[in-house]
């Protein structure tokens, strides 16, 4: 067990009190979709190859004339991992993935939302060694989101780096 980590436990008296990574959720908007109907299927065959399972289908709940969009109509895609699967993922984003990245300083650390979930933006789906170049038609980014069991955010940050996240020094 690494120094970090034992530091990080050693934090609390009751080793059920101490915070962990309870899911981690992919969520992709697919605008495109309204004019392509190909494009929710091109990108959910994307997310599939990233995470291993299949992504929940998004549709519009209501219709917003000035967006051009009519209620039920697929706009994004969801995918929520858990257990074995959840850690490999976080395990190759953070080893593989993100290092990938080009002029890589590291994650927002002010990307919490109070509550001590992290929210992570990928602007192209190119970082993932399962995606094939060839046979990406355009470049879509994703929301990467860690729900944990952190009563803040600095417990939730302290988390993510024993997990190795590369957060960027604040200034």
């Amino acid at each position: 067990m690494s120094e970090q980590k034992q530091r990080f436990e050693k934090k609390y008296d009751n080793p059920m009190r101490v915070p962990r990574v309870i899911k981690v959720v992919i969520n992709r908007g697919v605008g495109e979709a309204r004019e392509d109907a190909k494009a929710i299927d091109v990108s959910a065959r994307e997310l599939a190859d990233i995470t291993g399972q299949k992504p929940l289908v998004i549709k519009a709940k209501k219709a917003i004339a000035a967006f051009k969009l009519k209620g039920g109509l697929p706009i994004g895609l969801k995918v929520t991992m858990r257990g074995k699967r959840m850690y490999d993922f976080i395990n190759k984003l953070i080893n593989i993935c993100l290092p990938k990245i080009r002029d890589f300083k590291g994650v927002s650390p002010t990307s919490f939302d109070g509550r001590g979930n992290y929210t992570l933006g990928v602007k192209e789906q190119l970082i993932f060694p399962e995606v094939n170049y060839e046979k990406v038609d355009r470049i879509r980014g994703m929301d990467i989101t860690f729900v944990t069991t952190a009563r803040s955010d600095q417990e939730a940050r302290d988390l993510l780096e024993v997990l190795g996240m590369p957060f960027r020094a604040s200034t």
